[in-house]
């Protein structure tokens, strides 16, 4: 009983975050409330399958550490992009294919690392975060196209929502202060559906179970710009689970070497491929997890795997699933609000340890979010190019990425750059 109840708490501290992303991606691509429900559905249970492919070790796959796996909020922007431009087919094809190449890459990932460091991870992050920004403004307004986008009822709620949101994590502690932005959701909605704004007949009509199918959405097509586009949130997504295995390394004292990281990259790109065949998403290590193993000191692989038992249960049954497409699109984008700001916020916090280390630095951030914010603010700047060219320049977080990685290379690892840096860490040893 005692970790059942473990293991639910993990469900409730990823609950939100796992559900969030294919109500935005679902919403933003005009997704109707029985695909809406699938989508939800399906999420969870491959959030589920994700978790335990990792947390059981063997000779091929899985980190052996207590890991939760849910969809990454860096692959939001760029599926929404996708999706507007090729389809949701093409969003597959792409999450598949990267599936594949982490699988591929997983041996020797740990060399590939040296090409994203903090300046080009945080830059990424952040212009991931800039560029859904305007998507939770949009939906805090009733969403874009709405009849009644601005209106007084949707903006009472998404800001109400959002300071409900904030007034939890500034009073509330542990593991309540954690699960803020779930509170804040279902909250959100009672107040909605107490003005006559929630609609239930999505879960009316839901069953209460249902079996998942491959191909969903249809049969994937392939797009190089998307894959592209969704091979380097994977990169940027292994790096994020880096940080988490190392953290879980301490906590659990198990020291990883370079075949348990190896054996955790593959387990995550067979969670990623998987999730496409599937039609659902890419997936991370959460990190919010991590925080409340360490709140309840409870560090059981056991408790984790029972985690995964109970997501892989809930994506079965569709009932529960289709209470969250209920949630007013204002409702949801006050939380958007909180949550892409944090994303935001995450980026900066990883480029604050670098941006004062050299003037360097701060030119490649500089240009690197300069043309990832101006591409997805004017898309048709670069339409005149050769669309071999266009698979680098159509989408603004590809755009980003791609200059922050070059320019690091630049001005960081040509050989006499690498000298002048050794050299000046030795002198200021020196005057230390």
């Amino acid at each position: 009983m005692k970790t059942a109840a473990l293991g639910f708490q993990h469900v409730l501290a990823m609950y939100a975050g796992a559900i969030l992303v294919p109500l935005i991606v679902g919403e933003s691509l005009g997704l109707t409330s029985e695909q809406l429900t699938y989508l939800v559905a399906i999420d969870i249970l491959m959030c589920g399958v994700a978790t335990i492919l990792q947390v059981v070790s063997n000779r091929y796959f899985g980190i052996g550490l207590p890991v939760v796996l849910g969809c990454t909020f860096t692959a939001v922007g760029p599926m929404i992009a996708i999706g507007g431009q090729y389809g949701i087919s093409a969003i597959y094809g792409a999450i598949i294919v990267s599936g594949v190449f982490v699988v591929l890459i997983s041996g020797f990932f740990g060399k590939l690392v040296r090409f994203f460091p903090p300046v080009v991870t945080g830059t990424v992050v952040t212009i991931i975060g800039i560029t859904l920004i305007p998507v939770a403004i949009n939906n805090l307004g009733g969403g874009e196209g709405a009849p009644d986008f601005g209106s007084l009822t949707n903006i009472s709620l998404g800001f109400g929502t959002l300071l409900f949101i904030i007034l939890m994590y500034r009073f509330a502690e542990g593991f309540v202060k954690s699960i803020s932005i779930l509170i804040g959701l279902i909250v959100g909605t009672i107040a909605a559906a107490c003005m006559g704004r929630v609609d239930f007949t999505a879960v009316a009509e839901a069953s209460y179970f249902h079996m998942v199918q491959p191909f969903y959405f249809g049969s994937p097509t392939f797009e190089w710009s998307a894959i592209i586009t969704m091979v380097l949130v994977a990169m940027v997504s292994l790096v994020e689970s880096t940080g988490v295995y190392f953290a879980l390394s301490d906590i659990t004292e198990k020291k990883l070497d370079e075949k348990d990281l190896s054996k955790g990259y593959r387990a995550e790109g067979l969670a990623i491929f998987l999730g496409g065949i599937f039609n659902a998403f890419q997936y991370t290590a959460f990190s919010q997890n991590v925080g409340l193993l360490q709140m309840t000191g409870v560090k059981s692989r056991k408790v984790i795997l029972v985690t995964g038992a109970m997501l892989i249960t809930l994506g079965f049954i569709p009932k529960i699933a289709a209470l969250t497409t209920i949630i007013p699109t204002a409702v949801l984008g006050g939380a958007m609000i909180a949550m892409f700001g944090m994303v935001i916020a995450q980026g900066i916090k990883m480029l604050g340890k670098v941006i004062t280390n050299s003037p360097e630095n701060s030119m490649i951030i500089a240009c690197s979010v300069g043309m990832g914010l101006g591409v997805t603010v004017v898309p048709e700047i670069f339409a005149q190019l050769p669309s071999g060219i266009q698979i680098l320049t159509s989408n603004g977080i590809v755009a980003g990425s791609v200059t922050a990685i070059t320019l690091n290379i630049v001005f960081n690892m040509t050989p006499s750059r690498r000298k002048a840096a050794a050299e000046l860490s030795a002198l200021r040893k020196q005057e230390a």
